[in-house]
Order: C-alpha cells, then structure tokens, then sequence
C-alpha cells in the first residue's frame, strides 16, 4: 500500500467527526491487521474503485458508537438502533468522501459504492483486495475505533 494513501483517511476521520460529530479522536499508531476479524462491534463498510481497488472499513465499539451518533444527532441513543446503524453507514461514507478528496489531489481518483454496515461482536469483514489491511485506531473520549483501509 502506497503510504501516502494512509495520512488522508486519518485526516478525513479526525475531520468528520470533529466537524459533524463535535468529538475529538485521537489516533494511535497505524498496524497491519493479521486477521478478518472487525476490532469493533458495528462497521461501516466501503468498497473504492478507479485508481486501484480497495475498502473503507470505520469500526466502532459499542460504547464509541453510542457516544459519537449520540453527540452528531443530538439525541442519546443507548442501543444500536437503526438510526445509529444509519449514522455508521453515512459516518463511513463521509470519512471515505473526504479521503477521497484528498487522494485525488495527488492524483490517485476513486469512486465509492454504498456503505454496508455490519453489526454484532466478533463479525469478520473479508476485503476482496489482495493487498495488507491497515487498521488505524482511535481513541474518542476512552472509546475504541479504527479505520482500516485496504487496497491492492
């Protein structure tokens, strides 16, 4: 994976959810995932076309979900309704829209598919790309969250 793919989903995370979801995450040290297992309980899922081949994953635990719907709707939210789940999926695709951006100011242009959202402890997510997944986790107040992107 080329490396200057990495610092735009890390910037795009730290944007969206400062800008939509008035939070601050705070990111850890970028790792190679050696297994398909979701660090989270609840991920949005993007497949990404043109330059290459690749997917957005955007985990969250459960208690980092709660925590970061709840502040973007507004409104407390104490399960994994199907607003939260709404609110992953469009989380996902507004950190992949903003990479996106990003990416294609130095050249590499992609195109996104709908975001899919997984849900339960323990879920497995296998990215068709052959490439290395890379996880990179977030700290939002003591909560766990990664993004892992993933390209040929």
């Amino acid at each position: 994976m080329k490396a200057e793919y990495v610092n735009p989903f890390l910037n795009g995370t730290v944007n969206v959810l400062k800008t939509m979801a008035f939070v601050d995450p705070k990111p850890g040290k970028p790792y190679v995932k050696q297994d398909k297992k979701a660090v989270g309980d609840i991920s949005g899922v993007i497949g990404l076309t043109g330059s290459t081949k690749g997917a957005v994953v955007v985990s969250f635990s459960r208690e980092c979900a709660m925590k970061v719907v709840s502040s973007m709707m507004g409104e407390q939210y104490t399960d994994l309704t199907d607003e939260v789940r709404d609110a992953v999926g469009e989380i996902t695709n507004m950190v992949s829209g903003d990479a996106r951006r990003s990416l294609a100011e130095l050249g590499a242009n992609f195109e996104a598919g709908i975001p899919t959202v997984v849900v339960g402890k323990g879920h497995e997510i296998t990215s068709m790309g052959k490439g290395p997944c890379l996880a990179i986790p977030f700290k939002v107040d003591n909560f766990d969250m990664t993004v892992e992107i993933s390209f040929e």
